[in-house]
């Protein structure tokens, strides 16, 4: 597996993976001892950097992951995620976020425990939050790396200006936020700040939430429980007319001899080499799919082809409910 580094100096593997759709968001919670088999079969293969969020669940994401890794805790990287009102006892989440200093440091305690760890690498704000300076903030968590529970500092969904004033105060490691083929927002103004200040990028949905697999249309039926029931680029609507999208990436995946989801990744890797794209499952088969991503070396030729295609395509749907793109993006 080919190594990356975001920010000053933190080494994963190239590709990573993400836990969220191990426990929540996607459907009802997947087996929990074929999860466990999962995450260790992805490291058997290489990946040394996971993904969870003690929103996710709340907290089964954290435990799953703290069970699955603790065996080889010292050959990896975990990041974990703090900001939201979330009741310690009951796990119930409050409507707002809630990154106080005095809150982060609890959280993170709490994370830990759940992760089975004395450290955690990477620390994102999971979303910035309005009635918190982000130099409090980053103040907080300079503390708990100046104590040796957290390693990195990152961000989540955060808008530049944000970027900018909490890294003027402890060094931002990576930003985390959606990035594909399928929603390009971030080459805008994100990506050009990120690479002056030397800040690691790592996309989530990365695969547009399943859609640029090719096994999504307008057809699907989703779970109930399953988020992309109420996200406007996935109403059976939205689906029909951005499937030219997904046709444009399968016809350059078969000029390249790949599925379209490495075609995808393959070309999330080729943007930059500090982006490292976290894409989940809760399927071996996928996860391997994924992970051969890595060995597409896509040309300036196919980068061009695949740009031709797409730049002047007018997809349709928000990317995210109105309530959530609210929270992104400050």
């Amino acid at each position: 597996m080919q190594k990356r580094t975001l920010g000053n100096g933190l080494t994963v593997s190239a590709l990573g993976l993400g836990c969220m759709s191990m426990t929540s968001a996607y459907g009802p919670a997947a087996d929990k001892s074929e999860m466990i088999q999962l995450i260790r079969t992805a490291h058997d293969k290489g990946v040394t950097f996971f993904d969870t969020a003690e929103a996710y669940g709340p907290f089964a994401n954290e435990e799953l992951v703290g069970e699955a890794l603790q065996p080889i805790r010292e050959n990896v990287v975990i990041a974990t995620k703090f900001g939201f009102d979330i009741d310690p006892e009951t796990g119930k989440r409050g409507p707002g976020t809630n990154s106080r200093p005095e809150h982060i440091r609890a959280a993170a305690d709490a994370c830990l425990k759940r992760l089975r760890t004395d450290h955690i690498d990477l620390f994102y704000q999971h979303r910035v939050d309005p009635d918190v300076p982000i130099e409090d903030v980053a103040g907080a968590v300079k503390k708990l790396i100046a104590e040796g529970k957290v390693k990195h500092f990152g961000l989540s969904e955060a808008g530049v200006e944000t970027i900018r004033k909490a890294h003027a105060v402890q060094s931002v490691t990576a930003l985390q936020s959606e990035y594909s083929l399928f929603w390009r927002g971030p080459e805008d103004e994100l990506l050009p700040v990120l690479e002056e200040l030397g800040i690691g990028f790592v996309p989530f949905s990365p695969l547009g939430a399943g859609f640029l697999t090719g096994q999504i249309d307008e057809n699907t039926k989703f779970d109930p429980s399953d988020f992309r029931n109420h996200v406007p680029r996935f109403s059976p609507e939205a689906r029909k007319a951005n499937m030219v999208l997904v046709h444009a990436v399968q016809t350059a995946a078969e000029r390249k001899g790949v599925t379209p989801a490495q075609f995808a990744l393959a070309w999330l890797l080729a943007q930059k080499p500090w982006i490292v794209p976290i894409p989940g499952t809760t399927q071996v088969n996928r996860m391997e799919e994924n992970l051969g991503a890595v060995n597409v070396n896509l040309t300036a030729s196919d980068l061009k082809q695949i740009e031709d295609a797409t730049s002047k395509l007018s997809l349709e749907g928000a990317r995210l409910p109105e309530a959530m793109l609210k929270m992104t993006g400050r």
